[in-house]
C-alpha cells in the first residue's frame, strides 16, 4: 500500500510558483525538473504530481492525488452542480487572487448584467457562467473558448465576455470595461472526501499544521520598543491585532520597559507615529517567517 501522500499541483504559471513556494516554506524540500510529472519530497513521506490545473479535482475526486491545490475558479468549474462533490476545500490559502468578471467594449450597450439578455458571451467557465446567469434570471447565450476570451467581442463570436481578471490590464487593452464580478477566487487547498489511511492521515494533519503555521505569519509582525511604563495600557491598545504584549523591565529605570507583541494586522506608518506619539521609542518591526500554536 503507497503510505507517501500525494498532492496535485499545477506544472507550470503564477499559481504553480505561489504553490511551491508555499510547500518550501513548509519545510517540504524536492525540485522539479524538465517536464517532469512527479517530484518526490526528500523530507517528508510526500509525492507532488505536476500536472495541468483543469485536472487537479478530478485527480483528488478519483483519488490518484490524495490532495490539490488549484485555484478557486478551477475547483468551482469542475465541482458546479455536483449533489455531493467528491472534493472539498480544505484551506484558503490566500495567494493567486483574481475575480472572474463580466465584461463588455468600453462605450457600448452593455453596462450592467441585466444589458446581456438576447446575448452572446464567451468564457472559459461556462459552468460557473451558466449557474450565474440562472440566478439572475437572465436569458443569454454561452459560447465556451479555451483561450484569448478577452479577444471574441472583436472577432463577432459574443458581445461580452465571462473572464478572469487580476490587474484588468489586459481587459483594458482590448478595450473591455467589467460591469460585474461573478467569483472571487484564491488558491486552495483541496481534499478527497474519501477517508485516508492512519500513516496518511498523519502527514496530513502535520502538513495542516504547518501551513496554518505559514498563513499566520504571513501578515503577522514581531514589533518591539521601549517605553514608560505608564504608556503601556495606550500602547496595547495601539498595537493591531495583538495580544497581551510581553513587557521587560530596563536596566535600573523602574519607569522604562521593554514591550514586544505579535501583530496580526498590518503595522502601517501611522501605528508607528500613534505609539511614538504615546511615548514609545527606538521601534522595530520585524518579519515573521513561521508561527505555531
Amino acid at each position: 500500500m503507497n503510505t507517501r501522500l500525494r498532492i496535485a499541483v499545477q506544472k507550470k504559471g503564477r499559481l504553480a510558483e505561489d504553490s511551491f513556494a508555499l510547500l518550501k516554506k513548509c519545510g517540504l524540500k524536492f525540485s522539479t525538473r524538465g517536464d517532469g510529472l512527479l517530484a518526490r519530497v526528500k523530507n517528508l513521506p510526500v509525492d507532488l504530481l505536476l500536472v495541468r490545473d483543469d485536472d487537479i479535482p478530478s485527480f483528488v475526486a478519483s483519488g490518484a492525488s490524495d490532495l490539490g491545490l488549484v485555484g478557486e475558479n478551477v475547483y468551482a468549474e469542475e465541482t458546479l452542480g455536483a449533489a455531493e462533490p467528491d472534493v472539498q476545500i480544505t484551506r484558503r490559502l490566500g495567494f493567486s487572487r483574481c475575480r472572474l468578471c463580466l465584461a463588455a467594449p468600453e462605450g457600448g450597450d452593455i453596462q450592467n448584467p441585466e444589458d446581456l439578455a438576447g446575448k452572446t458571451i464567451a468564457t472559459s467557465y461556462p459552468a460557473i457562467l451558466n449557474d450565474y446567469l440562472s440566478r439572475q434570471r437572465i436569458r443569454a447565450n454561452t459560447v465556451e473558448m479555451k483561450g484569448a476570451v478577452e479577444l471574441a467581442p472583436h472577432i463577432g463570436i459574443a458581445e461580452a465576455i465571462c473572464d478572469l481578471v487580476s490587474s484588468g490590464a489586459t481587459l483594458e487593452a482590448n478595450g473591455l470595461v467589467p460591469f460585474a464580478t461573478i467569483l472571487e477566487s484564491e488558491a486552495v487547498l483541496i481534499q478527497s472526501s474519501r477517508a485516508l489511511s492512519a500513516q496518511k492521515q498523519a502527514v496530513l494533519e502535520r502538513l495542516l499544521r504547518r501551513i496554518d503555521g505559514v498563513l499566520r505569519s504571513s501578515g503577522s509582525k514581531y514589533i518591539m520598543m521601549n517605553a514608560p511604563r505608564s504608556a503601556i495600557a495606550a500602547i496595547t491598545e495601539i498595537l493591531p491585532g495583538a495580544d497581551a504584549p510581553t513587557i521587560i523591565p530596563l536596566g535600573t529605570d523602574e519607569d522604562l520597559v521593554a514591550v514586544q507583541a505579535v501583530c496580526t494586522e498590518n503595522v502601517f506608518w501611522e501605528t508607528l507615529e500613534d505609539l511614538q506619539a504615546n511615548g514609545a521609542r527606538a521601534i522595530l518591526v520585524l518579519p515573521i517567517e513561521k508561527m505555531m500554536g
